[in-house]
């Protein structure tokens, strides 16, 4: 199940989205804020088609 999730880019502070694979229990990888630009480390774990923790966060120092 793909689902769209909405997050605040933790550069920009503008709220964008990315889309999940829920059937995935748990993911991390880094995606390209939408607006900036920069890259943003994205973490998530699921069950039973449910988001249960989320996180976006800078990967730049």
């Amino acid at each position: 199940m793909i689902e769209e999730y909405f997050f605040t880019c933790p550069y920009c502070w503008q709220r964008i989205s990315v889309l999940l694979d829920l059937s995935t229990p748990e993911q991390t990888y880094i995606e390209d804020c939408e607006v900036c630009c920069r890259p943003i480390r994205i973490r998530y774990a699921a069950v039973q088609d449910e988001v249960v923790d989320f996180a976006a966060e800078s990967i730049e120092q």
